[in-house]
């Protein structure tokens, strides 16, 4: 405000004139003074606040300048960072460039040192292979060294492209050979400086069996634990490069073997010679010679296997060489010995050491081997190094089975074919009342062993059968657990054949007796053994089936029989009697025998047996039957064909002499007393000779049938004649049958 007023004064002086206005322009120019003075006077607020307005663009402007200025060097800076910030990556990714040459260059040192480890090594074996002395061996650093050669072995041969890999693989190859020889070395000169050693202290005096046996194995021993690292390493090389190590390996195997047969042989034929005074039997002397090849094989197989890890085929062939000592004194007298029975206990004795582990041997006592049924095959892929004895055993075995054959097939032919009966062979029915004696002590004879699939069921009373009968029964019980089963239904079907031709001879021989029962003691022979044949024939072919099925089930497809079959025979319930004519009475018969058929390969032996069987019932049925009834029948028919004679006068067969009555009531009576005493006498000789329930009143009904259909006809013409005054008389066909029942002494029928 100060400075306005001080304007305004000043403006107010200014305005003034200095002279006194003279004229009309002096006034127009003082008015315009005086104008411009007022306007200015207005007007100087705004042009303050424009100049305040200027002075802040001013200012705006100078600030803008220095934002400007502060933006281009900010952005300066900003390109400078940029240029530092690629410089810092360019050298980053230089660096890291550097290092990955760096770890490259690191790496390829180490791949070449490492590959040149493999050419180096060479220097080292080379100079530990010239090291003088067998004793290198044990040293140790050989086995490493040898697994080094061996691992520069495998790298060379996988890296042919190297240069000088063949020669360096050469000469690695000649120190693994130098290596494995200076092991070979060593093993055989440790084995004979020990079989030196050994065999001067056996040679001394009073060394006992104790004593050589810590010789022959506890030494053997304490050196396996030295040497079988060193085997080990070859078997494993020679395995690895059989061209160029087998033959060392092979040599260390023959040096073994012939140390260990020079030290066993000597002791092994005076054990063998030391069974003949106490075992002259063949059965004790194959146990007690097989029993000691058994423990002596067992202990060389054991003590091989602490050498050696390999050449199974090998200790087989020296194990079999040790046998055959036993072997060459065992073969003449199995292929001499006459014996079946002896035959048969030298099989089982080698079955049983030939399908037994060998640890399980060792654990059961000698008395029960004949006991053994096992499985040969069972078990042998558990442990490869488990000793199989059969392969030792199997050409004795072998000879045993063979001999056994010729002898059943000579006994067959001898004993059965042409089997030549005495007096008292067929002396029946005394036979059956009274048992043969007993042999004497100083009598031969072969034992008695019968396999449960031969327990018929009158194998108690064998004694009563017919000698061939015997026979059959008794070689087929022997050879049914020892030849293959193939081979016993050959022999089988022979045995049986021409046991049934001897029965049938046996039992004409019987009628030749003429005697009063020679007939029917013929018969009665005949069904007797008939029956047991069949049941035998029965029993071989469910043995048969069940061994198929077996062999079905198991996969097994042949070999030695090794267990036995029990397999009950099932028979048909018997009934009564159905059919009551006689041309169909054999047939119904048969089948109310409850004798079934038989399949397979003995089908038609069967049959020819089932034949004579029915026809030999049905000639019994006939004699027991005719001998009461043949009077009946030969008047029943008289009058039946009866014709009047031609005179013309009326007759009737009433007034014929044969035909009267006092005839008519003689044949009934004597028929009555017949069936007292024949049907009696024939039942209990039925009886005698079949001994079965069964069996018996099977006949018995069909004898009873037989008889009241003849009794029967006879009454019915008789009812007819003489004006029915014999009608009383005669029985009736319930009073018949009551009678015969009772003269059978039985529950016929029920």
């Amino acid at each position: 405000m100060t400075h306005l007023q001080t304007e305004d004064e000043l403006s107010d002086t200014a305005l003034h004139p200095q002279q006194p206005i003279q004229t009309p322009e002096q006034f127009y120019d003082w008015f315009a003074l005086i104008d411009r003075s007022v306007a200015h006077s207005q007007e100087s607020h705004f042009r303050a606040h424009i100049a305040r307005i200027n002075a802040h663009l001013k200012t705006c402007d100078s600030v803008l300048e220095r934002i400007d200025e502060m933006d281009s060097e900010i952005g300066s800076m900003l390109e400078n960072w940029r240029c530092v910030e690629e410089g810092g990556r360019s050298l980053k990714e230089a660096c890291e460039r550097l290092l990955e040459e760096r770890d490259k260059l690191l790496e390829l040192t180490d791949e070449i040192e490492t590959r040149l480890d493999y050419f180096q090594e060479l220097d080292h074996a080379t100079r530990m292979l010239n090291h003088p002395g067998e004793s290198l061996v044990l040293q140790t650093d050989f086995l490493y060294m040898v697994e080094r050669v061996d691992i520069c072995i495998d790298f060379l041969k996988n890296h042919r492209n190297y240069k000088d890999a063949e020669i360096y693989l050469l000469r690695f190859q000649q120190c693994m050979t130098r290596a494995m020889t200076l092991i070979k070395m060593y093993f055989v000169g440790s084995l004979r400086a020990l079989s030196g050693d050994i065999s001067r202290r056996i040679a001394e005096k009073d060394v006992s069996s104790t004593a050589q046996l810590h010789l022959l194995y506890t030494r053997f021993r304490s050196v396996s634990a030295q040497l079988a690292p060193l085997l080990g390493e070859l078997e494993r090389r020679a395995l690895a490069h059989p061209d160029e190590l087998s033959a060392l390996l092979n040599e260390c195997h023959t040096a073994y073997f012939s140390t260990r047969k020079s030290l066993l042989v000597n002791r092994l034929m005076e054990e063998i010679k030391g069974l003949y005074p106490t075992r002259t039997e063949l059965v004790e002397f194959t146990r007690a010679g097989c029993t000691y090849l058994k423990q002596l094989c067992t202990d060389e197989s054991n003590l091989y296997h602490e050498f050696f890890n390999s050449g199974e085929d090998l200790l087989y062939q020296y194990l079999e060489n040790l046998c055959d000592y036993l072997y060459d004194d065992l073969r003449p007298l199995i292929l001499h010995e006459p014996r079946i029975t002896a035959l048969c206990e030298v099989c089982t004795v080698l079955q049983a050491l030939m399908v037994m582990d060998v640890s399980v041997l060792s654990d059961i006592p000698d008395d029960d081997v004949d006991e053994l049924q096992l499985d040969l095959h069972e078990g042998s892929k558990k442990d490869p190094r488990r000793l199989h004895m059969s392969q030792l055993l199997q050409m004795v075995l072998q000879d045993a089975q063979t001999r056994l054959f010729f002898k059943a097939q000579s006994m067959i032919q001898s004993d059965i074919r042409h089997f030549t009966p005495k007096p008292e062979d067929i002396a029946y029915p005394e036979i059956l009342h009274e048992r043969r004696l007993p042999p004497t002590t100083n009598e031969l004879r072969e034992k008695d062993i019968t396999r449960p699939v031969f327990n018929l069921p009158s194998i108690d009373k064998k004694d009563t059968w017919y000698p061939p009968l015997q026979k059959t029964v008794w070689i087929l019980s022997q050879l049914h657990d020892f030849v293959k089963p193939m081979i016993f239904e050959d022999i089988a079907q022979e045995a049986v054949a021409l046991c049934h031709q001897s029965l049938v001879a046996a039992s004409d021989l019987i009628k030749l007796r003429n005697t009063n029962m020679s007939v029917l003691d013929a018969n009665l022979f005949l069904i007797r053994h008939l029956l047991i044949l069949n049941e035998l024939m029965e029993k071989l072919y469910l043995a048969q089936r069940e061994a198929e099925r077996n062999s079905e089930s198991v996969g097994v497809t042949g070999g030695i029989i090794c267990s036995s079959l029990q397999v009950p025979v099932t028979m048909s319930r018997l009934g009564p009697p159905t059919n009551k004519t006689s041309t169909l009475f054999p047939e119904t018969l048969f089948t109310t025998l409850g004798i079934p058929r038989a399949d397979g390969n003995l089908q038609g032996i069967k049959s020819g047996v089932d034949h004579e069987l029915r026809r030999a019932c049905e000639d019994v049925i006939a004699h027991c039957s005719t001998t009461l009834c043949q009077p009946l029948h030969d008047w029943t028919n008289r009058v039946r064909e009866y014709t009047p004679t031609p005179s013309g006068k009326a007759t009737f067969v009433e007034n014929e002499d044969w035909a009267k009555q006092s005839v008519a009531e003689e044949l009934d009576k004597n028929f009555q007393q017949v069936i007292e005493q024949s049907l009696h006498l024939n039942i209990n000789q039925i009886w005698l000779y079949l001994e079965d329930d069964r069996m018996v009143n099977v006949l018995m009904s069909h004898i009873i049938d037989r008889i009241g259909d003849e009794y029967t006809a006879f009454r019915n013409v008789i009812w007819g004649m003489y004006a029915g005054q014999l009608n009383q008389a005669l029985l009736t066909p319930m009073d018949l049958q009551q009678r015969l029942k009772h003269v059978c002494g039985g529950d016929i029928g029920s």
